[in-house]
């Protein structure tokens, strides 16, 4: 498994690789549901490439960038067993040399949900996925549901420019009670980690939005938002410092 830092050496093993690349971009603190996309990737491409990078601008506050879980080299142990060809873990400085000057806005969609939420947010996310895939140039990148606003917004972004990847969506992998799994899980204290999986059990049986932000205040959530659009019902809501989303097909 190779690990690649800098642009110049990504787009030199880029150069060298002749059949089909999958790519999962991520901003490490890996779980199974980056094994699972990972393992997707393996079966469906000759080359397997993983993203590590926080990326520092789509966070609109800067504590929880600090916060933000950053195991690296745990992360490089998982991979190194998911049969990873490369990783690119490139520091800021790298990605971002142009001190993002340059950014990519979206008009409509990224001004909903976790867009009006965190301002700036979704610029960021544009702005990081459209340069990674012009260094890897995937055939292939894959890209879980559970983000799903993320996910089309970088679906539309793909058509919108032309590029020649193909964004492959999988189902959001969830734990044994129902939280879907992501890397701020770390984050929630024990009693916290115990009332998080009521986002998803309540996004799925609630009759209404407006029931299901009754009901998730009521067990001590901090609702962020509970709206609905593009057949599905979205959440987002607090425990303590930590920000949990979800969304489930109507």
């Amino acid at each position: 498994m190779k690990i690649v830092e800098s642009v110049a050496s990504m787009q030199s093993l880029r150069h060298s690789w002749s059949k089909r690349v999958g790519f999962v971009p991520t901003m490490g603190a890996l779980h199974e549901g980056h094994a699972t996309l990972i393992k997707r990737a393996r079966t469906e491409c000759e080359h397997v490439c993983v993203s590590l990078f926080v990326n520092p601008t789509q966070f609109n506050d800067p504590q929880d960038l600090d916060r933000y879980p950053k195991p690296k080299e745990q992360d490089l142990v998982l991979l190194r067993t998911l049969d990873v060809d490369a990783v690119f873990a490139p520091p800021a400085s790298e990605i971002y040399s142009d001190n993002y000057r340059f950014s990519v806005h979206e008009s409509l969609s990224a001004k909903i949900l976790c867009g009006a939420k965190r301002p700036g947010h979704f610029a960021g996310v544009l702005t990081v996925v459209l340069k990674l895939l012009n260094l890897v140039r995937p055939h292939k990148a894959y890209f879980g549901e559970k983000d799903f606003q993320q996910l089309r917004l970088i679906q539309e972004m793909v058509q919108a420019f032309f590029l020649p990847s193909e964004i492959v969506a999988c189902p959001t992998v969830r734990e044994a009670d129902g939280l879907a799994m992501s890397s701020r899980n770390l984050l929630l204290s024990a009693t916290e980690r115990e009332l998080a999986p009521a986002l998803y059990h309540i996004l799925v049986m609630a009759d209404s939005a407006s029931t299901a932000r009754q009901q998730l205040h009521a067990r001590g959530f901090k609702v962020d938002y509970v709206e609905e659009h593009w057949g599905r019902r979205f959440g987002a809501a607090f425990l303590g410092p930590v920000r949990l989303i979800d969304n489930v097909e109507l």
